[in-house]
């Protein structure tokens, strides 16, 4: 079984004073995907090289303490690849891809931080533009090798996958053109959403997010944003899925599927 974890640590430096590398020792995924780390090379240097046995992997953002992805894993990849090919996006360390290749299989585990509009109009265009050039890289990716893509992509995409559905239609995360970018890339690109796979009517236990305002932890007033997005011969493997909630790393939980395959 081969058991990938994503979790948006909203800080490497903060999840970790908080747990989250006994969590790992103790959970050993294969491979983790990491998002919004929050740090630069430096910070990582002497400390965060390594977590639980696994190696990390990083692109980081040009501006310190904001968004960065990373991928731990415990296997060696054949390549290591940061970004895909947008400049303004690519800045903000939002792209990190890890390839396994061997002779029968091409294969893909990628950390992705989709970018949040929630602060206003000009950050949610700025994440239209994200959508805009990130779906036909997803498209010539498709059509070269298998992946799993795991992030904190920053939208629900049906009422099943939040709490208040009907007062935030006009809020970024559940926008009619955000889900529609979802449906899009469902229907017409073949990607699969895995959880929703093995877990297809799941409301209130399938959120991944909770907002720091009021009482949304304690009352599961959450989103589910963080998604496992396959090509359907690697969905195809997926098996287990788990939402760790017993400790809060970070205003998001881990979201781990089990994939019986090995690398």
């Amino acid at each position: 079984m081969f058991n990938l974890t994503s979790l948006n640590l909203n800080g490497i430096r903060s999840a970790t004073t908080k747990g989250l590398e006994d969590w790992l020792a103790k959970s050993a995924p294969d491979c983790i995907c990491m998002q919004e780390v929050k740090a630069q090379a430096a910070d990582v240097a002497g400390r965060f090289e390594e977590l639980a046995g696994m190696r990390g992997h990083f692109h980081f953002a040009q501006k310190k303490g904001y968004a960065g992805t990373a991928v731990f894993t415990r296997h060696e990849p054949s390549a290591v690849l940061t970004g895909f090919g947008t400049h303004e996006f690519d800045d903000e360390g939002r792209y990190t891809e890890l390839r396994f290749d061997t002779p029968r299989r091409k294969l893909s585990i990628i950390s992705v931080y989709f970018p949040s509009g929630s602060s206003g109009p000009e950050r949610q265009e700025s994440k239209y533009r994200f959508l805009a050039a990130f779906f036909p890289h997803l498209v010539t990716l498709k059509s070269q090798r298998e992946f799993i893509l795991c992030g904190d992509v920053n939208i629900a995409h049906t009422q099943n996958d939040l709490k208040n559905w009907r007062s935030n239609q006009k809020n970024s995360g559940f926008l009619p053109e955000e889900r529609a970018w979802m449906t899009q890339l469902f229907a017409e690109v073949g990607l699969i959403d895995v959880y929703r796979q093995l877990q297809p009517d799941t409301t209130d236990a399938c959120y991944t997010w909770w907002s720091n305002r009021g009482q949304a932890w304690a009352n599961n007033v959450g989103w589910r944003l963080d998604y496992h997005l396959a090509t359907p011969a690697m969905a195809a493997h997926a098996r287990t899925e788990a939402i760790y909630k017993a400790q809060r790393f970070s205003d998001h939980a881990p979201i781990t599927i089990g994939y019986d395959f090995t690398l």
